[in-house]
């Protein structure tokens, strides 16, 4: 396996998890053939090796009415990048921060409740963040498939 120390057990456990991160250590036990202390003490494992993170709810903002998801491709001077990326990191409309390869570009994603407060972004933190090369915004439409965290 590719993750050392990752045994198959604690792999279906996950699964599991993955699926339903509200389901009882009872019914995982019976899933995966080990006693519901059993799952209790890996479980705890996995998070104290911070293997599991945390435990959340996704909330989709295409059900949302007026909700805008977007995301941003956004080129700054290297000597900029930490406070770029601190500013951005500030606003609350903005969900997701990646630095990805190629010239310290990040990868920005937002939600607004609207596109009111989707210009409000762009205009007052997107627009005038301190050297700035390059930027651009895309529209989310529709998600097709939207994976969160590592798939085993």
């Amino acid at each position: 396996m590719f993750l050392d120390g990752l045994d198959e057990l604690d792999q279906n456990i996950l699964k599991l998890l993955i699926k339903n991160a509200r389901m009882s250590y009872s019914d995982i036990g019976q899933q995966v053939g080990i006693s519901r202390v059993a799952v209790k003490m890996r479980i705890q494992a996995l998070e104290q090796r911070g293997v599991i993170e945390e435990y959340t709810t996704v909330i989709n903002p295409q059900k949302i009415s007026g909700a805008v998801s977007c995301y941003f491709e956004i080129e700054t001077l290297p000597e900029t990048l930490a406070q770029v990326t601190e500013l951005l990191n500030r606003n609350e409309t903005v969900t997701q921060i990646y630095r990805v390869t190629g010239k310290n570009k990040l990868h920005v994603h937002a939600v607004a409740s609207s596109n009111e407060e989707m210009e409000r972004l762009i205009q007052e933190t997107v627009d005038p963040l301190p050297g700035v090369v390059s930027s651009s915004c895309n529209i989310i439409l529709s998600r097709i498939k939207d994976i969160k965290g590592l798939r085993l």
